[in-house]
C-alpha cells in the first residue's frame, strides 16, 4: 500500500470547488484533509491569492507514479495550463511525499526522476505546505537533503513573514464526519 501526502492549491475560478474536485476525484483514497488556507502567491508572478490544503491519501494498488498520473489527470480536468512557471493556475496537485505502508510506520520513498522528485524538493521551504500538513499529521517528518526532519522544526526555521502569510479559513473540503481534527 502506498500513502501520499498531496499539496493542493488553486487561484483561478471557483477555487474551493476546484480543491474539492481533488477530494471527489480521489474518493475513498482520501484519509485526511487539512483545513483550507489562503496564501499569497509564491514565486514572484503577479496573481491572485491561493486557496491551499493538504490531503493524505492511501491506495493498496498505487505506486508513486500512479499518484502523479492521477494528480495530473485532475489538473487537466480542471483546465490546468502550464504556461508560466509559478503562474496562476486553476489547480495544482503536488506530491509532497509518498511512502510504502506495510503494517507499521510508512517508509518514505525517494525518486530523482525529472518528472517525479520525491520528496518534493521545495516542500520544506513552503509554509503553505507545512502548516496544513501539521493539521493532519502533527508528528510529520520530511527528508531534506537526505536527513529526516520534523515538519514542525522545518516550519519554525522559515521566515516569520512566510508563516504569517498562511491564513486559515473556515472552509473545509470534507464532510464533518471525515474531517481530521
Amino acid at each position: 500500500m502506498t500513502r501520499a501526502v498531496l499539496s493542493i492549491g488553486s487561484n483561478m475560478g471557483d477555487r474551493l470547488e476546484l480543491l474539492r474536485s481533488v477530494v471527489t476525484g480521489l474518493g475513498a483514497r482520501v484519509r485526511a484533509a487539512s483545513p483550507v488556507y489562503t496564501t499569497a502567491p509564491w514565486g514572484g508572478v503577479e496573481q491572485d491569492d491561493f486557496l491551499n490544503a493538504v490531503l493524505v491519501a492511501e491506495d493498496p494498488a498505487y505506486d508513486c507514479r500512479d499518484w502523479l498520473r492521477h494528480g495530473q489527470r485532475l489538473e487537466q480536468a480542471a483546465g490546468r495550463e502550464r504556461a508560466v512557471r509559478w503562474g496562476a493556475r486553476t489547480l495544482d496537485v503536488d506530491i509532497v511525499s509518498c511512502a510504502e505502508r506495510a503494517g507499521g510506520r510508512p517508509r518514505a520513498l525517494r525518486s530523482t526522476e525529472p518528472d517525479l522528485t520525491l520528496p518534493h524538493p521545495q516542500a520544506h521551504n513552503r509554509a503553505f505546505v507545512l502548516i496544513p500538513w501539521l493539521d493532519v499529521e502533527p508528528d510529520a517528518s520530511l527528508a531534506v537533503e537526505g536527513t529526516e526532519r520534523s515538519v514542525r522544526d522545518l516550519l519554525a526555521e522559515l521566515d516569520p513573514a512566510e508563516r504569517a502569510g498562511v491564513r486559515r479559513t473556515e472552509l473545509t473540503l470534507l464532510p464533518a464526519a471525515r474531517t481530521v481534527p
